[in-house]
């Protein structure tokens, strides 16, 4: 499911910046620190899952995990490989090739899957197995400055989630000095925006259909209320 649709233009971040901005340590050492040398046999490479497949039950079954990652999630990679098979793209770090395609409408197809790629394995380490709840006291303190309460902040979400028209994505994002919550649609992310991402919820359909076909109301509350790794969060912001 790639989408062909322009993006919007690059903010220009360097390397060095985009990992500032990127999802920290954990999120690196997940994607094998999207470098280029490590990934010199097999340029791009499918992150593992940071928890088994049936270990989201009941909220996302391991069904919806399997297709998820093991179809959806896999095929960018692979689709990605073709498209940058013999290209200048192919020894790119992810982040560069994102970062460079942004908004470049002859590179929607590389652009898409790479950033899906990325999407995909920043959605991943933000769930966990019995995780919602409250947030570590710091990231809870900077939540409420941003939005007044955690429900708020929870609502936002939700409401974002839920208002995305068709394909996409909502995301809890520091953007300056406040928190704030954005969507993007099919393969965009606010990286490209010069946004910092700290949460993502994945609305493409096969995030959620085979679980709860057309209730994308009761994935989303779902997902935030049981499933938010809130100290992956933290990490991110830092």
């Amino acid at each position: 499911m790639n989408s062909n649709d322009t993006a919007r233009p690059s903010s220009g971040l360097s390397r060095r910046d985009f990992l500032a901005a990127s999802a920290g340590a954990a999120f690196v050492a997940a994607t094998g620190g999207f470098s280029g040398t490590a990934r010199a046999a097999s340029p791009f490479v499918l992150p593992p899952l940071p928890f088994a497949e049936n270990a989201l039950d009941p909220v996302i079954s391991a069904r919806t995990i399997g297709f998820h990652y093991g179809k959806h999630h896999k095929a960018y990679v692979d689709k990605l490989n073709k498209l940058a098979a013999g290209t200048e793209y192919a020894d790119m770090p992810l982040e560069k090739i994102i970062t460079t395609t942004a908004g470049l409408t002859d590179k929607a197809g590389i652009f898409n899957n790479a950033a899906q790629i990325w999407n995909h394995t920043f959605y991943w380490q933000g769930l966990q197995p019995q995780g919602g709840g409250e947030p570590p006291p710091a990231l809870k303190q900077k939540i409420e400055a941003s939005f007044g309460t955690m429900e708020a902040c929870r609502k936002e979400l939700a409401n974002a989630a839920m208002t995305q028209f068709g394909s996409g994505w909502a995301w809890l994002v520091l953007d300056g000095p406040a928190l704030k919550v954005v969507k993007t649609g099919n393969a965009d992310m606010p990286l490209t925006k010069g946004m910092k991402p700290l949460l993502t919820i994945d609305v493409w359909e096969h995030a959620y259909y085979l679980d709860y076909q057309n209730r994308r109301a009761d994935y989303v509350d779902a997902l935030l209320n049981k499933l938010v790794n809130w100290n992956f969060v933290a990490q991110n912001l830092g």
